[in-house]
């Protein structure tokens, strides 16, 4: 089985980041294959941001497909630029503190989450892309959580005081990716 992601929003909303973890969980502890393809915009830091993972149990034959099974979006921007690449009964990741555009497709799974929000509730708007993260692997479980959060414990192990913080972040993304789970009787 193949999964084709793209994770998409705007610089400094940690969009490389969480594509980078999603495809270093999956590398390096899983017997997948899995190819990340970062995107930029003008500018890192306020220009758009996209990435694409593709997670497969088969060898990838081309890193980037114009049909995407997941789309985690970040920013209005990025859902319009990116929604006609979802699939029929694909799954919409969207960021609900930003995105406020109606979702007129009637052929997917819509999952809202108000990552900004929440992060800014935890006291720190960086971690509203580990949260998303949490989201996403709750919903779709493509990837253990406690593999994923491994990946990310690792990668910030020279930061330990961000690890509680991405920690709770991540745990409340995944209890929001398990509940639209249930929710779209998807268990």
């Amino acid at each position: 089985m193949e999964t084709n992601i793209c994770v998409a929003g705007f610089g400094g909303q940690g969009v490389m980041t969480l594509g980078k973890f999603l495809a270093s969980a999956t590398c390096d502890s899983t017997d997948k294959n899995v190819t990340f393809f970062p995107s930029y915009g003008a500018e890192q830091r306020g220009g758009t941001a996209n990435c694409y993972v593709v997670i497969s149990d088969e060898m990838i034959g081309a890193p980037l497909g114009d049909v995407m099974d997941d789309l985690i979006v970040m920013n209005g921007p990025s859902l319009n630029k990116f929604i006609g690449t979802l699939k029929p009964g694909g799954r919409l990741f969207i960021n609900s503190s930003i995105v406020k555009d109606k979702i007129e497709r009637d052929d997917i799974e819509l999952i809202e989450a108000p990552v900004t929000e929440l992060a800014l509730e935890m006291g720190n708007s960086k971690v509203l892309n580990v949260i998303m993260l949490g989201v996403y692997v709750g919903y779709t479980e493509v990837v253990a959580p406690e593999i994923v959060w491994g990946t990310v414990e690792h990668k910030l192990g020279s930061k330990p005081k961000l690890l509680p913080l991405n920690k709770a972040a991540f745990d409340k993304g995944l209890e929001i990716g398990r509940e639209f789970k249930v929710k779209n009787g998807k268990n």
